[in-house]
């Protein structure tokens, strides 16, 4: 990057440029400059902002030139010592990683989701539309026209007489659960189901059980959604 600005004809150099970023602040720096003396260019780069950046909390990162660990605490302590900014943390100026990181912390958010829950008690009427982050226990009834939406699981505590959707997030390893299934539409990950004497308008076939006392349990195997009688081994398959 070339940190030169025209001046009366002549290049000028600036061996310290301040950048604000979302996070804080973007040392810019000359990499050709002695360090000692660059030390120097940026204490005085700082004083010159002294009250703009008063009292302030943030984080810095360094470009331009490559910093050893101790040049890098060099510079970070010769800010903090001589001047009231408050440095938090150092960070790494480069934007892949930065999006590796966020994708990592979004991945991390949706696997919990199905991992956590959440309780709703009372019973979903046509109209009612529950919508959830996390995996979500009703206690009570979904009925015909109501709908549940869940990035997680979805477990009713009574009977599924609407529409239900997990992994909302597009996780098909989630699952619907029930004391009485027969759900109008049962949704898991990007996979639909409806009940029979509905009109199939997917390629995807839905496997419907007859309706049962029994509790049980709407999964995604082959691509189709199944119901199917809740046992030990298959909780312990999901």
């Amino acid at each position: 990057m070339d940190l030169r600005t025209k001046f009366g004809g002549m290049n000028v150099s600036k061996p310290v440029v301040l950048k604000s970023n979302k996070y804080g602040i973007n040392l810019i720096l000359d990499d050709s400059m002695d360090f000692e003396e660059l030390l120097k260019c940026i204490l005085e780069k700082f004083k010159e902002s002294e009250g703009f950046f008063k009292n302030a909390k943030m984080a810095v990162s360094f470009e331009g030139r490559e910093l050893t660990q101790e040049e890098e605490f060099r510079i970070i302590e010769t800010i903090t010592e001589n001047t009231d900014l408050n440095i938090i943390c150092i960070l790494d100026n480069d934007a892949l990683k930065e999006e590796l990181i966020r994708q990592k912390i979004e991945d991390f958010e949706e696997e919990q989701s199905g991992k956590t829950g959440e309780f709703y008690k009372g019973t979903l009427r046509s109209g009612q539309v529950l919508d959830c982050e996390s995996s979500i226990i009703v206690l009570g009834d979904i009925n015909p026209g109501a709908k549940v939406i869940s990035k997680g699981n979805i477990v009713v505590l009574g009977a599924l007489k609407g529409n239900a959707y997990a992994g909302a997030n597009g996780n098909e390893q989630a699952f619907v659960a029930a004391l009485e299934m027969d759900p109008i539409q049962v949704k898991i990950g990007d996979i639909i189901g409806r009940s029979a004497d509905k009109v199939q308008t997917t390629k995807k076939r839905w496997r419907k059980q007859p309706v049962a006392t029994e509790p049980q349990v709407a999964i995604v195997k082959d691509g189709n959604i199944y119901i199917e009688p809740i046992t030990k081994g298959l909780l312990n398959n999901i």
